[in-house]
């Protein structure tokens, strides 16, 4: 390469015989030519360079197994299954109704109006139980708890007594002396 430049230049400083030698411009053309292939030859190699290589970045597929694949669906639904599927499906989106039912209470007010009057009535120790209305089982729970909270209250004021003897045992309460 460096030969044909220091052709090239003295061919084109020098005086030149016509008959002899080659026109200056047509061996610069000839060299521009080789230039662009060698250039082109260089683009080609790195493109080769730079693919996946096999074993590296690519690696070979093992021999088919031959397995074949069914694609056959056999669906079987009777109207019962579609419906109760739809039911299941429209179930989540619908939204949730929470309704309480209406249960019989006994109120704290009352509670407390009612075992102040009945321990004002009695003169010894009584089991909180006997001081409950005369109602159903849903009731008696309701009312047992109110009247434990109404005792307790009263006996913050000063009101009544109570008297337990052991955890879990009845709880008796009196009219303080």
């Amino acid at each position: 390469m460096a030969a044909w430049l220091a052709y090239l230049k003295s061919a084109l400083l020098l005086p030149r015989d016509p008959l002899a030698e080659p026109d200056p411009e047509e061996l610069a053309l000839r060299l521009q030519l080789r230039l662009e292939r060698l250039s082109a030859m260089r683009e080609a190699g790195a493109r080769l360079m730079a693919r996946d290589r096999t074993g590296r970045d690519v690696f070979l597929r093992g021999a088919p197994e031959g397995l074949r694949t069914v694609r056959k669906a056999a669906w079987q639904a009777e109207i019962f299954d579609l419906i109760a599927a739809y039911g299941r499906i429209s179930a989540r989106t619908r939204p949730v109704m929470h309704v309480v039912a209406d249960r019989e209470v006994m109120t704290l007010e009352a509670a407390l109006e009612r075992v102040s009057m009945l321990v004002g009535e009695r003169i010894d120790w009584s089991v909180i139980e006997s001081f409950l209305p005369d109602a159903g089982e849903r009731l008696r729970r309701s009312a047992l708890a109110s009247s434990f909270v109404a005792a307790l209250e009263l006996a913050r004021q000063g009101r009544i007594e109570l008297r337990q003897a052991s955890p879990f045992a009845p709880l008796y309460l009196r009219t303080r002396a």
